[in-house]
């Protein structure tokens, strides 16, 4: 937090030190806000106010930054989350009587949500642009403008500009002393500037069911001092009543369920008259208002148990779902691995640049559901997946609701890389990935070979990745080879067109690159001629090398040759010292250009002379 961002005096230059909170009659309260009606919005336009402060896109196109910085590859999801609830309901819609429940299976970032929702707010309301100020002594630090009679805070909402200041009253507490401690009179309170803070208990609460028959609504609501009975005579004097529920200290703030739907129905319905009234009933007492945001979560199985029920109707009417599914992008997921993983690996120790990659191609082909349909099967689909980009709404139906746990891969890839004293390759990564299936005795064998085929499809990609970037490597260091080659190439094809020189044209080697570039037999002469115009053109204005530059395909003909004749080179065990200096340059390209150490670059040249031998 910036030295200007600090909690300080309102007004004052130099403010208290770093940590202080300000104090100031309710007389002063009232006209700031007059000035700035900020200082007594609601929940839900403080939420929207800290998520927007952040921007509604960041530079690579990706919605709400504010979420975005953290959660990879469910930008729907977060847009949805933004667009469909928080805004509106800081905008007064009706959304904001609903109760936010984000739905998706284990570890796709439901509770990675919340958790930004909550630190959020913790830094918000310390700055100077989130300042939120409360009655002093009030168990709920509820808003100030509640001690004033409706009339003045008729006049107060009309000058604020801020119609959310009529709602709510005060809690039992305030208002016993209001009526006994100050005699009705509300500007002998004083007014303080508070932070939301989750571990001080202060406007975040957090709520995780336990068992059924233990349960007690009390620990949502608060309950009785019995300690203090004696001293006050009635357990309905609000001096003997602790206001420390979940819901009493959430106001103002935020309250999460976690598992959400495993709750008692008693919890529920205490949820529903606070979602849709802005208040809940404890024993004894009139109804208790308070100005929360409710967000739970649950998993997938759970939602469709709860959805189906007929006498949960009532409930889902009053929620607000946001699905939460597993990343699709494998691109993010590299990013989710990268952030989560590689910070703690040995010193000197090197992740090779595919084990990353292909773990993701691994975890992302297992969250693609089987679909009949031409250009929808698994693979298809993956390769749409593995683009540079798609649009936000391209997800179909279904997908990332199943297959495997990010902290599953996660687990098996730290397994890995701390098993590793030198270099971690891929092939180490699939072979943790599927042996912790495999060794799994209470897996089902049809998700055993579920994983053992993706594990396949995942290898050979692997293989064509690494065969590619080896081809790539070798090719660099035999540009002059390649340069040779075409010359030759196109010699070749003016004797054949021009039936000129010494001898007829090399037959073999025009069909061994026409057949790269799928030119029939019956073809040949015509593409020949087509070749040929088009190299005297550019020979005609003194440009001939551009033209293996402009043709892209006769480029990669000539290369695919070049590479087959290579492969005797890449293929033999034991090169001798010509053939062994070209192997380390290859190498030394791949560690310089490609993100290799020396151990991985070796052993990926290795391996695609392995297969090539094969």
């Amino acid at each position: 937090m910036a030295p200007n961002d600090s909690l300080a005096w309102e007004g004052s230059p130099d403010g208290p030190p770093l940590g202080r909170l300000e104090r100031l009659p309710l007389a002063h309260y009232v006209e700031r806000v007059k000035q700035n009606g900020r200082l007594a919005e609601n929940a839900h336009q403080r939420l929207w106010r800290m998520v927007a402060a952040e921007g509604t896109a960041d530079t690579e196109g990706h919605p709400y930054p504010f979420f975005s910085h953290a959660l990879l590859g469910i930008d729907d999801t977060i847009q949805r989350l933004t667009e469909d609830y928080i805004r509106p309901a800081a905008m007064g819609f009706d959304v904001r009587r609903r109760i936010l429940l984000l739905v998706g299976p284990v570890g796709s970032g439901k509770s990675t949500i919340v958790a930004l929702l909550k630190r959020g707010l913790e830094r918000f309301t310390s700055s100077r642009e989130g300042a939120l100020y409360a009655i002093v002594g009030c168990p709920m630090h509820e808003e100030p403008a509640h001690l004033l009679p409706i009339v003045e805070r008729e006049s107060l909402a009309a000058a604020a500009g801020n119609p959310r200041l009529l709602e709510g009253d005060l809690c039992p507490y305030c208002r016993w002393r209001l009526e006994h401690e100050f005699n009705g009179r509300a500007d002998d309170f004083e007014v303080e500037r508070i932070v939301l803070s989750e571990a001080r208990r202060c406007g975040i609460g957090s709520y995780a069911p336990s068992d059924p028959k233990s349960q007690d609504v009390a620990e949502l609501t608060g309950s009785v001092d019995f300690a203090r009975i004696a001293t006050y005579g009635s357990e309905s004097d609000p001096r003997a009543f602790r206001f420390d529920g979940e819901l009493n200290i959430a106001n103002r703030g935020l309250v999460e369920f976690q598992e959400m739907l495993k709750l008692d129905e008693r919890f529920l319905y205490h949820l529903l008259s606070l979602s849709e009234e802005g208040n809940f009933k404890t024993a004894r007492y009139q109804l208790i208002s308070a100005d929360e945001v409710i967000v739970g979560h649950t998993n997938e199985h759970e939602y469709r148990a709860f959805k189906h029920h007929p006498s949960n109707q009532a409930l889902l009417s009053r929620m607000v779902v946001i699905p939460v599914p597993y990343n699709l992008r494998v691109r993010d997921e590299v990013r989710i691995y990268e952030k989560q993983l590689l910070p703690y690996k040995k010193r000197g120790q090197h992740v090779a640049p595919q084990a990353l990659r292909t773990a993701a191609i691994f975890a992302v082909l297992s969250r693609i559901p089987d679909d009949p349909r031409p250009q929808h099967d698994r693979m298809s689909r993956l390769e749409q997946l593995i683009a540079p980009a798609t649009e936000a709404d391209d997800r179909v139906p279904g997908e990332g609701f199943s297959g495997l746990d990010p902290r599953y891969v996660m687990n098996r890839m730290a397994h890995a890389i701390s098993a590793s004293n030198e270099c971690v390759d891929a092939m180490e990564v699939i072979r943790a990935l599927v042996e912790g299936v495999t060794r799994d005795p209470f897996v089902d064998p049809k998700w055993r070979e579920s994983v053992e085929e993706w594990a396949n499809v995942a290898e050979r990609r692997l293989y064509t990745e690494i065969e590619a970037e080896v081809r790539k490597a070798f090719l660099c260091e035999g540009e002059g080879a390649l340069y040779a080659l075409y010359q030759n190439y196109m010699d070749q094809v003016v004797r054949s067109v021009e039936h000129t020189g010494s001898g007829a044209a090399d037959e073999r080697l025009l069909r061994a690159i026409e057949t790269r570039l799928e030119v029939s037999e019956s073809q040949k002469h015509q593409f020949r001629e087509e070749i040929y115009v088009a190299y005297q053109d550019l020979d005609t204005r003194g440009a001939a090398a551009s033209f293996l530059i402009q043709n892209s395909l006769l480029r990669g003909a000539l290369e695919d040759k070049l590479f087959d004749d290579l492969r005797d080179v890449i293929q033999l065990s034991r090169p001798d010292g010509g053939d062994l200096a070209w192997i380390e340059r290859a190498a030394a390209n791949l560690v310089a250009s490609k993100g290799y150490c020396s151990v991985c670059a070796t052993r990926s040249i290795r391996q695609v002379g392995a297969v090539l031998r094969r």
